[in-house]
C-alpha cells in the first residue's frame, strides 16, 4: 500500500508538501543479499616438535640482536642446515619488531615454508609484543597463495619469560584478530587464508595451560569479531531493530538475559530525550539490555556498560557534509563494543554480575525530526535544550544513564563515538579519551587499558566545563561550541548520572581504521573497547 501510494504521487508530480506518509508508518529497511557465511580461522594446540610438524608454513621467531637461534627456532634452524643463522648473520633480517622473513625448506622439513618473525629487543618484550608478532605472522602468511594451514611456536614462552597460558592467549588472540574479515556482499567471496593455525608446544606438561590460554583468547576474539561485524554492516541492513535482533540472537547463544524496549515502552518510562532523536526516522528506536549474572552473583551491585548506538547519523536537521557521511554507519561503535564485550564475558563466564545497555536510534531529517531550539525532558525530569541535532549521541545516552540507576550499579562506564575533537587531541587509533567522576574507577580503567591493549588517556572534566553548556531556558544545552567540546560533552553526560561512580570513554577516534597500519586491526572496524571491558570486568576492581 505504501509503495503504491508513493509511486502514484511521483507519477502525478504532486508538490513535495503533499508527499507525506501517515505518522504511524514505519518503513521496512532496504535489503540486499545477506553476506555469505565465513568460518573464522581456527586455532588449536598440539604437543610435539615444531621442526617435524606438517603444515603449509611453520612460524618461528627471533629477538633482535640474536645470532644463534635457540629453542624451537634453533631446532628448525638445525633442520635447515643453519639457514636461519645465515639469515641473521647477513643483516637482512635482524629480529626487529614488526619485521619478518620467509624461507623455503626445499624438502628438509615436512613444511615447505618457514616464516621468521621479529620479537624486538628482549628487554622490551611482553605479552603485547607476543600478540603483535603473532598477528604479523598471520598477516604475512595470509598473503601466500599456497598456505591454508600453519603451525607456530609459542612466542615468549621460552626466553620471553611469559607463562605458557599468558603466551598462548597472546599468540592465539593476535592470530585471530589478524585473521578477521568483514562481512562480504560480493557474489564471489575469496577464501580466507590461512584456515587453520596450530600452536605447537614441545613440553607435554604445559599443554593444559596452553589450551586454557587459547580458549580464553577465542572467547575474547569472538566478542571483537561481533563488534567489528556490527560496525562494518551497511546502515540499510543494520537498523536499530536489526541490531536488537542480532543482540538477542547472540544472547540466546551464550546464555545472557536479553530485554529489548521498543518506543512505546520507552515513552512510558519518559525517555523523551532519546525518543526526540528518533522522531525523524522511519526505523523504530530500540533499547537493548543484556545481563550476565552467574550463580551466586545475581544480587550483587553490577558493573554497567552503556554504548551509544546511532546506527546511522546524518546529523539530522543540522545535517553533516555529504562527502564523508558514509562513515556514520560506525556511530554505533559504542553499542557494538558493549554487545561484543557482553558476549565475551558470557563465554568466559566471569564471576561477577555485568549489565550492558545499548540505546539504538537512527538520526534522520524529515518533517517530524527534532529541531535546534527544542527543549526535551528526560526520564528523571531533567531537561535539555537542543542547539545542534548533530550532537545526538549524548542525548540518547542521557536517558540510558538515567535508566541504569535502577540497578544500583557498582560503577557505570559509557562508550560513545561522541566527538571528532577527541581525534585531534589524541590522534587516530592511538588512545581513547577517558573522563571520570571517580578516581578509583579512572585508575582501574587505565590499568585495564594497559593490560588489554585498548589504550586510554585521562581527560579534564573540571566544573568550569559546565559553564558553556548552561542553558537560559533548560538545565543544560547539548553543545557549548567547539572550544573544549570533548570535555563539555562529558559534563553534559555527567549531568544525567544519578550518584554512582561513572566514566565516559570517547572512542570516536578508535572504532575505524583506514589502513592496515597494525596487523591485529585490519582495515575497517577495529572492535575497540571489547578487550578493554573484558579486562576491566575480569579484574574485579
Amino acid at each position: 500500500m505504501v509503495d503504491w501510494l508513493i509511486g502514484w504521487l511521483i507519477v502525478f508530480r504532486l508538490p513535495s508538501s503533499v508527499l507525506r506518509l501517515p505518522s504511524f508508518v514505519r518503513l521496512p529497511p532496504a535489503t540486499c543479499q545477506p553476506p555469505k557465511e565465513e568460518t573464522a580461522m581456527d586455532v588449536t594446540v598440539a604437543q610435539g616438535n615444531l621442526a617435524q610438524y606438517e603444515a603449509d608454513c611453520v612460524i618461528v621467531n627471533s629477538f633482535e640482536g640474536v645470532t644463534e637461534p635457540g629453542g624451537a627456532t634453533g631446532a628448525v634452524d638445525k633442520a635447515l642446515g643453519g639457514d636461519i643463522s645465515r639469515l641473521l648473520a647477513s643483516g637482512d633480517f635482524t629480529g626487529k619488531q614488526g619485521t619478518s622473513a620467509l624461507l623455503y625448506t626445499g624438502g628438509r622439513l615436512p613444511a615447505p615454508r618457514v616464516l621468521v618473525v621479529g620479537l624486538g629487543k628482549a628487554e622490551d618484550f611482553d605479552a603485547h609484543a607476543a600478540r603483535r608478532a603473532a598477528a604479523l605472522a598471520i598477516q604475512e602468511v595470509g598473503k601466500l597463495e599456497g598456505v591454508r594451514t600453519c603451525a607456530t611456536v609459542l612466542h615468549g614462552a621460552g626466553a620471553g619469560n611469559l607463562r605458557p597460558e599468558e603466551a598462548a592467549q597472546a599468540v592465539a588472540l593476535g592470530s585471530l584478530l589478524a585473521a578477521y574479515r568483514s562481512p562480504q556482499y560480493r557474489r564471489e567471496v575469496k577464501e580466507a587464508r590461512p584456515e587453520h593455525c596450530t600452536i605447537v608446544e614441545y613440553n607435554p606438561d604445559a599443554i593444559e595451560q596452553v589450551q586454557a590460554g587459547v580458549d580464553r583468547a577465542a572467547a575474547i576474539a569472538r566478542g571483537v569479531y561481533t563488534a567489528r561485524d556490527l560496525v562494518s554492516e551497511p546502515p540499510n541492513i543494520l537498523t536499530p531493530v536489526e541490531l536488537a535482533h542480532r543482540a538477542r540472537a547472540m544472547a540466546d547463544s551464550v546464555g545472557l538475559k536479553c530485554t529489548v524496549l521498543g518506543e512505546a515502552s520507552m515513552r512510558e518510562l519518559g525517555m523523551n530525550i532519546l525518543l526526540a532523536v528518533s522522531q525523524g526516522s522511519a526505523n523504530e528506536a530500540q533499547f537493548i539490555i543484556l545481563e550476565h549474572a552467574p550463580a551466586g552473583h545475581e544480587d550483587e551491585p553490577p558493573l554497567v556498560f552503556a554504548g551509544k548506538g546511532i546506527t546511522f547519523d546524518t546529523g539530522g536537521i543540522s545535517i553533516k557534509p555529504s562527502q564523508e557521511m558514509w562513515r556514520m554507519k560506525n556511530d554505533m561503535g559504542g553499542a557494538a563494543a558493549v554487545i561484543g564485550s557482553m558476549e565475551a564475558i558470557a563465554r568466559l563466564n566471569l564471576p561477577r554480575r555485568v549489565i550492558g545497555v545499548a540505546p539504538c536510534v537512527e538520526n534522520m531529517p524529515d518533517g517530524k525530526a527534532y529541531r535546534p531550539g527544542d527543549i526535551v525532558t528526560g526520564m528523571t525530569g531533567k531537561t535539555a535544550e537542543i542547539i545542534s541535532t548533530d550532537a545526538e549521541g549524548r542525548l540518547v545516552l542521557a536517558d540510558a544513564l538515567a535508566y541504569v540507576a535502577r540497578f544500583e550499579p557498582a560503577a557505570v562506564v559509557d562508550l560513545a563515538t561522541l566527538t571528532g575533537a577527541i581525534g585531534i587531541a589524541l590522534g587516530r587509533n592511538m588512545r581513547a579519551g577517558l573522563f571520570a567522576n571517580d578516581e578509583g574507577l579512572q585508575d582501574a580503567l587505565m590499568a585495564a587499558g594497559e593490560g588489554s591493549g585498548d589504550l586510554l588517556w585521562p581527560m579534564p572534566m573540571d566544573e568550569g566545563y559546565m559553564e558553556p553548556i548552561k542553558s537560559d531556558m533548560a538545565e543544560v544545552k547539548n553543545t557549548g561550541g567547539r572550544f573544549g567540546g570533548v570535555s563539555t560533552s562529558a559534563k553534559f553526560l555527567e549531568h544525567f548520572t544519578e550518584g554512582y561512580p561513572w566514566a565516559h570513554l570517547d572512542i570516536a577516534n578508535m572504532v575505524w581504521t583506514d589502513a592496515n597500519s597494525a596487523a591485529e586491526t585490519p582495515k575497517g572496524a577495529t572492535g575497540f573497547g571489547v578487550r578493554l571491558l573484558v579486562e576491566f570486568a575480569g579484574r574485579g576492581e
